[in-house]
């Protein structure tokens, strides 16, 4: 896509030199432990949320699932609602992660957005057309957690 600019290297460096300048940034990082431990950190979530422009949105690897690493989640959690006023832990399946699952965090800057919800409604027809995977019942289906984890993290 022409208004798409895929951008490949060390974050923190990157981040530091823009400000005000992403609608969105998207974090696809390895896992919270070892070398990718510091962008699940309040100081990584600040540098996103000043190179944000107002309303912009993150979304993050935000742990394996909660079957697995609920108290990681929830630390994650707190972290980036010090940052953002907006924070939700959502989920999906992917088959070959450990248990079948692997959860994301969606940050937003707007504090009246709700990110559960898609922002822009399309048609069965469209969604049909432009996706394989997604649909808007998928994203709202993602937020859907199990009551242990619904308590954990509010």
């Amino acid at each position: 896509h022409p208004n798409v600019k895929v951008h490949v290297g060390d974050g923190f460096k990157f981040l530091e030199d823009y400000k005000d300048s992403f609608d969105v940034i998207i974090t696809d990082s390895s896992d919270p432990e070892g070398p990718a431990e510091s962008l699940f950190q309040k100081p990584y979530f600040e540098l996103l949320h000043g190179a944000l422009r107002e309303g912009g949105i993150i979304t993050t690897q935000g742990s394996e699932n909660p079957w697995l690493h609920m108290k990681m989640i929830v630390d994650l959690k707190k972290s980036v609602k010090s940052v953002f006023p907006v924070a939700e832990y959502g989920w999906t399946t992917i088959p070959t992660y450990p248990a079948g699952q692997i959860g994301f965090m969606v940050c937003c800057k707007d504090a009246s957005r709700d990110v559960r919800k898609p922002l822009r409604k399309l048609s069965e027809e469209q969604e049909d057309k432009l996706f394989k995977y997604y649909s808007s019942k998928v994203h709202e289906a993602a937020f859907v957690l199990p009551k242990f984890a619904e308590k954990a993290l509010r």
